[in-house]
């Protein structure tokens, strides 16, 4: 076993303390990854904070890893020590459905194995990137490209996917409008990507002091989302509408925002169940979607799609020690626009 300096929590209440934690040796197939950097999504904060209701104590988070390979199994063939990869949301599935077989390994009808907070194929917790190495099946890894800087490409492991996914999925590119609504960890990463498809994009935000960054990641419109004249404005306007927001929001206010055979993807999860109307559905055939990360496959596509355009996620950077600060200020949506914690902290006690 390789015993490794982390952080947890032991319950929704409690602080992240320093912790020692088994990795398993590498087997045949697996990499053993001295992680870099972990980047802190919202869902690490739902789930340590006991939101979802499901979280094993004491947790380990983080599913936005980048590091350096320093060891390999006597299988492995896609990577060699020395490698820039990353890892995301899922480190495993059943490999044999026909979901996998197709590289939608999040959507595995046996359900995949999630970075942390699952059980794995082994019958231990899976432990997340808030940590200093990881053992991963090569088969789950990604290649970071040299062009993203690992603290950047970090997010992408979630961010970036989480947009990148729906984007391709419901096909935006030239032609298209796009508005994406909430423009922070994930919506400033998905308004790049939207724009780089050639998509007409739009930023509908709670203030106007994002602005700047929005345009400049290339949306050609921003507006206030509680400006009551968009609803107005841009009735019938947009093909797909990608809601990154996890609050309350009026659904028959926006599904009238989509054109015929227009979709809203929802990738926020408001804590309580949401109302709408079913006839802002029946009216110009629209739909309300969900989706989950993509593939490994996908994701490897998205991160080459970043590299080649110059997409990368804005972060700040902090120490192990900063981890519950950090927490409070995504909850409040303090950041810009993605914290990610420098993993050399760790062995700092």
């Amino acid at each position: 076993m390789i015993v490794v300096n982390a952080r947890s929590s032991a319950g929704p209440a409690e602080r992240f303390r320093a912790t020692r934690i088994d990795r398993r040796d590498p087997g045949p197939a697996d990499v053993l990854i001295d992680i870099a950097y972990s980047g802190i999504c919202h869902t690490d904060v739902s789930r340590t904070r006991g939101e979802f209701g499901t979280t094993m104590y004491p947790i380990v988070p983080g599913h936005e890893i980048a590091g350096i390979i320093v060891a390999t199994g006597p299988e492995v063939t896609r990577f060699a020590v020395g490698d820039r990869v990353g890892v995301g949301c899922l480190v495993d599935s059943c490999r044999q459905c026909d979901y996998c077989r197709a590289g939608l390994e999040p959507y595995c009808r046996r359900d995949h194995i999630r970075t942390y907070n699952s059980i794995g194929r082994d019958g231990q917790k899976t432990l997340g990137g808030y940590s200093e190495k990881i053992v991963v099946d090569e088969a789950y890894v990604v290649r970071i490209p040299d062009a993203i800087p690992l603290a950047n490409a970090a997010p992408l492991l979630c961010a970036g996917i989480t947009l990148y996914s729906p984007l391709r999925h419901w096909q935006a590119g030239p032609g298209k409008k796009v508005a994406i609504l909430g423009f922070g960890g994930l919506g400033h990463v998905g308004v790049s990507i939207s724009a780089a498809l050639g998509a007409h994009t739009t930023v509908f935000e709670l203030t106007m002091d994002k602005q700047a960054d929005a345009l400049k990641r290339g949306a050609e419109d921003y507006r206030l989302s509680t400006d009551p004249a968009i609803f107005t404005e841009f009735a019938g306007a947009f093909d797909l509408i990608v809601s990154t927001v996890p609050a309350p929001i009026d659904y028959d206010a926006f599904l009238g925002l989509l054109a015929l055979d227009g979709t809203m993807v929802m990738l926020g999860v408001p804590k309580k169940p949401i109302t709408l109307d079913v006839f802002s559905l029946l009216y110009n055939r629209r739909s309300l979607a969900g989706t989950l990360v993509g593939g490994i496959a996908e994701t490897q596509a998205m991160l080459d799609f970043c590299a080649e355009r110059g997409i990368h996620a804005d972060v700040e950077i902090i120490s192990a020690d900063e981890i519950d600060d950090a927490y409070d200020r995504v909850a409040a949506g303090d950041v810009r626009y993605r914290f990610v914690i420098d993993v050399r902290t760790m062995a700092n006690g």
